[in-house]
């Protein structure tokens, strides 16, 4: 089983959950998948996300965009604006430079940091849906945030 991030037209954003890619495209084409808020049918793979943990130190503003400014902008062919990839890549820069990768370690690494096992610092990586459902019952804020893979990409 796969669960894939998804978006409508309208930005409204859920999970699928599906056998694979081949089944979320099938069920794309066939008309079956559509928003469970809106009911639109036209529906968008976003990138895949990962878990975050900041120093409390730290403030987080989340960033917000005025919905119907979102829709005025031109879309590109995945239903992400160019505005909003560009977003993306300075936020994915950032938290490369300024947080450590602990890959699947992310819920033990997390976890260690509460309990003052190890120093508290900035971390990202990668969680299951049962081991955030561990550190929400933990009390352990975390976020989810899409991260660019530049492995196939030229700089």
């Amino acid at each position: 089983m796969v669960i894939f991030d998804l978006i409508c037209l309208k930005g409204h954003h859920f999970e699928g959950w599906f056998a694979d890619l081949a089944d979320l495209e099938g069920q794309q084409i066939s008309g079956q998948l559509s928003c469970p808020v809106c009911g639109d049918e036209n529906i968008s793979r976003l990138p895949s996300t990962f878990g975050l943990v900041r120093r409390r130190s730290e403030q987080t503003q989340p960033q917000t965009h005025p919905q119907n400014q979102a829709q005025a902008e031109v879309q590109d062919t995945h239903g992400m604006t160019l505005k909003a990839f560009k977003e993306l890549v300075a936020m994915s820069d950032r938290l490369e430079k300024d947080f450590v990768d602990v890959g699947t370690d992310f819920t033990a690494e997390a976890l260690k940091m509460h309990y003052g096992v190890t120093p508290v610092r900035n971390i990202r990586g990668q969680s299951t849906a049962d081991e955030e459902q561990i550190l929400k019952n933990e009390g352990i804020e975390f976020f989810k945030l899409p991260m660019l893979n530049r492995k196939n990409t030229a700089s």
